[in-house]
């Protein structure tokens, strides 16, 4: 009788839990080892002079740059998309347009490699935070600003703060945010809503962030001595501002940035991808482009990549075929030069064979003509001999006779 798996499971010396409680230390292990991806936008109007020599219509440009970061084991490569030059232009007619074409490229890549075949490799470069920077004006957003998050919050999730805010007083910063978040709602603009936890630390932390929404901050790229220690703020005749970190912290939270994240991919991104596959028709004509521009669904691009696959696989095909060809070309051709060099040999030592043969037969017919003679002279001598011995039997019967 076989023996219980049970039993045979307790038999062993198995180190460490073993069980499905497990996953999530195995999932944490390889993310961790993966690592992350995280892109960050930043757009606002310049508070300072920005010189675009005689160009006064287009200075306005899209740029990015990537950090990466350890903290505690974990790696994130963290994009900064940086638009200098937004909203400075004397005419600034669609000036959210370049930044629109960005996120939607980002878009339009992440949907490209859904759609291969081969899906091991798929970069995260979609933005997935946007920090719009509102002038410290103190009398509410202006035509741009509205404009602009109005064209923006259906593609990334949008989180408006207030630039420069040591020039405000707390009052007038606390009637200015009352104002830009009255004005955010009466034109139903939809910014970043901060998701509610189940941890009461975190849920506090985010209903302060929630009631002093827009966020205001203070930042700058000049470090200066405050008693003893080095921070990055500016100098007033009347004491220094330091530079806020609340945005910093917000962000890369434990819960806000997988949040991010998540309302990326899951709502900005699967509105991008629904609307670009219900604009292709089975024709592949994009509707929402000019007429007759062509664009492909996953379904065609994933067909167009194996065809590309196929075309690839029989060109190394008829390649490795050509090499095989020319291999056993070579080696016919080597056997025919090893085969003519042997008949060559063979000839050469037929011919040597048969010279020795002649030089033999040569001096074997000398040896029996020689031997002829000298049988012959044998024979003559023989008979001289014979003859002698005759006359000298003669010559004694005659003498008896006499």
């Amino acid at each position: 009788m076989e023996e219980p798996f049970c039993s045979l499971i307790s038999g062993m010396n198995l180190e460490g839990y073993v069980g499905f409680a497990n996953l999530p230390n195995q999932v944490y292990r390889k993310s961790v080892k993966r690592g992350f991806e995280f892109t960050l936008m930043v757009v606002g109007k310049s508070l300072s002079h920005i010189s675009c020599g005689d160009n006064l219509w287009s200075c306005f440009q899209v740029e990015q740059s990537k950090v990466l970061i350890k903290e505690g084991g974990v790696q994130l490569t963290l994009t900064i998309v940086d638009t200098p030059g937004f909203g400075d232009a004397v005419d600034n007619s669609n000036c959210w347009q370049p930044v629109i074409n960005y996120i939607d490229s980002k878009f339009e890549d992440f949907l490209n490699a859904e759609s291969r075949v081969n899906r091991r490799q798929m970069p995260d470069n979609r933005v997935h935070c946007c920090l719009y920077f509102i002038a410290p004006s103190g009398h509410g957003l202006k035509p741009l600003d509205i404009e602009f998050m109005k064209r923006l919050h259906d593609k990334v999730n949008v989180i408006p703060l207030i630039a420069k805010a040591d020039t405000l007083t707390p009052e007038e910063c606390q009637l200015f945010k009352k104002q830009i978040m009255k004005e955010i709602q009466e034109h139903k603009i939809k910014i970043y809503e901060f998701p509610d936890t189940e941890d009461d630390e975190d849920s506090k932390l985010i209903r302060k962030i929630k009631e002093k929404m827009p966020l205001a901050v203070v930042g700058s790229n000049v470090v200066i001595e405050v008693n003893g220690r080095k921070v990055r703020g500016r100098q007033y005749p009347w004491g220094v501002a330091e530079g806020t970190l609340t945005c910093h912290q917000t962000i890369h939270s434990r819960t806000h940035m997988q949040d991010l994240k998540d309302v990326t991919n899951n709502v900005h991104y699967e509105n991008y991808r629904s609307k670009k596959l219900a604009a292709v028709t089975c024709n592949g004509v994009d509707a929402t482009k000019n007429k007759g521009q062509l664009t492909k669904s996953p379904l065609a691009q994933m067909e167009e990549e194996r065809r590309e696959h196929v075309m690839k696989m029989k060109k190394m095909e008829i390649e490795m075929e050509q090499v095989f060809e020319m291999k056993v070309k070579e080696k016919k051709q080597k056997l025919k030069d090893s085969e003519a060099e042997l008949e060559r040999r063979h000839e050469q030592m037929k011919k040597n064979l048969e010279a020795q043969y002649k030089e033999i037969e040569e001096k074997r017919r000398q040896f029996e003509e020689e031997k002829a003679n000298w049988e012959a002279q044998q024979r003559i001598l023989e008979q001289q001999k014979l003859d002698a011995s005759k006359t000298m039997e003669k010559n004694k019967k005659k003498g008896k006779i006499f």
